[in-house]
């Protein structure tokens, strides 16, 4: 097992690294060249600039029973399509169950904006203590039950 992280302006990829060195369990960490990132713990894979590229190599690197760090639902379907964990970076996981409904929210927002004229949407509110934390205790229980099995 593996944890895989969609490192472009991931906010959680300390908390992933702690919870994974915990554990023993090796991460990599995909950004392009725009976002180029340094770890201590992590293999960095620095992708080259592109569309969809960091996205692409981190689902072609996958695979079952690794685990996929990323807020990007199209990567999430991907990775759970080749029965991988899929865990978004506030803490929530993405599963078979709720992958459809995700994409499609997705999909009429983004209708909803084209049809508005407003394309551009305001930046991140600022992330809290609570929701690092959160995402942290999402991630050791994901690794606990996937340790059960």
């Amino acid at each position: 097992m593996r944890i895989f992280v969609d490192a472009d302006a991931c906010p959680v990829v300390s908390q992933t690294e702690d919870v994974a060195r915990r554990h023993g369990v090796p991460v990599t960490l995909l950004c392009d060249t725009n976002h180029a990132l340094r770890s201590d713990y992590s293999e960095v894979k620095v992708i080259g600039a592109g569309a969809d590229a960091v996205d692409f190599a981190l689902v072609n690197l996958c695979r079952a029973g690794d685990i996929v760090v990323t807020q990007d639902y199209g990567v999430a379907a991907m990775a759970l399509g080749k029965r991988a964990y899929a865990l978004h970076q506030d803490g929530w996981q993405y599963t078979d169950e709720n992958i459809d409904r995700l994409l499609a929210e997705r999909h009429m927002a983004k209708k909803a904006r084209r049809a508005s004229h407003r394309n551009h949407l305001k930046g991140p509110r600022k992330r809290t203590e609570a929701e690092d934390a959160r995402f942290a205790e999402s991630l050791e229980r994901l690794l606990a039950s996937i340790d059960g099995k």
